[in-house]
């Protein structure tokens, strides 16, 4: 099923997973989702891992989890490292295996570089890679998009028209960036609706699992460490256990109030681990989401 089907029946709950190194960690990752299917995710993703090095265990976990686990799946797709023929026969490969939803993404620079450079043949922007994909094939397709701006952007308006360029070339729905302070979701899908924005904008969380793995995300990413949370990360430092149970309440009262107020659905980035996610939803209250055993 298509995920833009999904949103106009119910508020999704969802997951991403990202592949592994090395082969032999893809039964890692499928046991994780095996975990936190009892929680009757509406689909996963699977992502590119860096630079698009890890595209071969995307696919594959993508095809296991379709096949096996009973869940909708969306692979990410990304510019880079591919010509447009490259990408053209992953689209083939993934439709042939009955993967119906995907999101088109740029995706980042390789390390040590801040510009990003397609390869001879290959795609330049996200815009470019749906255009393709809405050209020829029928895939349900989903966008990225910055509630605090994309890292590359010089303003937040100028962020907010390559969002609706994303749109304007077939994005069914919008999935964020992280961000830990709901107030710049709700701005952003403010400021999208009155740009002409229509399509749902999901929420993306990210749970604190250790101190340092979130200053380094939000580093990358360019979002907000707010004071409350600042002050709790510096407390946790060098206690990954202690942040991790601080992360699930954070994350906890950050997605029950995202909920209450009616967001289209959640998106959980749960880096292949099954516990902070499941004592999340544990915590709430979301109809179809709770342990299912």
């Amino acid at each position: 099923m298509k995920i833009k089907d999904i949103l106009e029946k119910t508020r999704p709950v969802s997951f991403e997973f990202f592949p592994p190194r090395q082969a032999d960690g893809i039964p890692a990752v499928l046991e994780t989702l095996d975990e936190l299917k009892v929680y009757s995710p509406d689909f996963v993703s699977v992502t590119y891992g860096a630079g698009g090095s890890t595209r071969a265990f995307t696919e594959e976990i993508t095809f296991e989890a379709k096949r096996t686990a009973g869940v909708e799946v969306m692979a990410h797709l990304t510019c880079v490292g591919q010509t447009k023929e490259e990408i053209h026969g992953v689209l083939e490969r993934l439709e042939a295996e009955g993967v119906e939803n995907i999101i088109a993404l740029r995706g980042d620079p390789p390390r040590g570089s801040t510009e990003f450079v397609p390869v001879e043949g290959g795609f330049q922007h996200a815009t470019d890679l749906l255009e393709h994909v809405k050209s020829n094939f029928k895939f349900g397709v989903a966008a990225a998009c910055y509630p605090e701006g994309h890292t590359e952007s010089v303003d937040l308006g100028s962020d907010l028209k390559y969002v609706k360029m994303k749109v304007e070339n077939g994005a069914d729905f919008l999935v964020t960036q992280l961000f830990y302070d709901n107030r710049h979701y709700y701005d952003f899908v403010e400021r999208a609706r009155a740009g002409g924005i229509d399509v749902p904008i999901i929420p993306g969380v990210l749970p604190v699992l250790n101190s340092a793995q979130v200053r380094r995300f939000t580093a990358l990413s360019g979002s907000e460490i707010p004071p409350e949370l600042d002050k709790l990360l510096d407390k946790y430092a060098d206690n990954d256990d202690s942040a991790r149970d601080m992360g699930v309440e954070y994350a906890t009262a950050q997605v029950r109030d995202l909920w209450d107020v009616g967001v289209p659905g959640v998106h959980f980035y749960v880096l292949n681990r099954s516990y902070s996610v499941s004592r999340i939803l544990d915590n709430l209250t979301i109809p179809g989401h709770h342990r299912q055993d």
